[in-house]
């Protein structure tokens, strides 16, 4: 008999998979690795759908994605590490929400996915076959779940609600020029 379960291996490869999927797109925007666009590239179209300043933007959400990804494939700092993917997912979504629900269509679906998968692992926890566990869990005690999922949801609430604010100003100042140049 070992000292693993089925559930064990099952947190293993949910983790390795999302966070596999998380790092790699993540890495797209850090780095232009993976077909990505890099900083340069992914801030011009951070700053293209409301998320300012681009770079910056850019930045904290390859952050979030490459370093959440990783450290929850690795099983290490599970809370944080879930609820840090979780935010960065939950800012793409609302890109992608005008779009409807199906990746296929542009819709936040594969955004949406690896956002509940990334908080599922956080509230879960990261199993026996973890750094976490090796490491006798410091870096994930009960109480860092809802504060990692707290902070991190009011983060992204302002950031999204920012955004959101931003669009609206410029949809605005758009109709407000038509206006003008009709009145012309």
């Amino acid at each position: 008999m070992t000292c693993y379960d089925r559930r064990d291996v099952g947190l293993l490869l949910l983790r390795l998979g999302t966070g596999g999927v998380l790092a790699a797109h993540g890495a797209q925007k850090l780095f232009g690795w993976f077909g990505g666009h890099g900083l340069e590239g992914t801030g011009q179209f951070m700053e293209s759908v409301g998320y300012a300043p681009g770079k910056a933007s850019a930045t904290a959400a390859g952050l979030a994605e490459a370093g959440g990804g990783v450290l929850l494939a690795m099983g290490l700092a599970t809370p944080a590490a879930g609820a840090a993917a979780a935010g960065a997912m939950a800012g793409a979504s609302a890109v992608h929400m005008p779009n409807g629900f199906f990746a296929q269509e542009g819709g936040y679906e594969h955004a949406a996915s690896l956002g509940l998968a990334a908080a599922g692992l956080a509230i879960t926890g990261p199993g026996r076959l973890s750094l976490d566990h090796a490491m006798g869990h410091v870096l994930d005690r009960g109480w860092m779940v809802p504060t990692a999922l707290g902070v991190t949801a009011a983060a992204t609430a302002v950031v999204v609600g920012l955004r959101n604010k931003r669009l609206r100003a410029q949809k605005e100042g758009e109709q407000g020029a038509l206006f003008e140049e009709f009145e012309e």
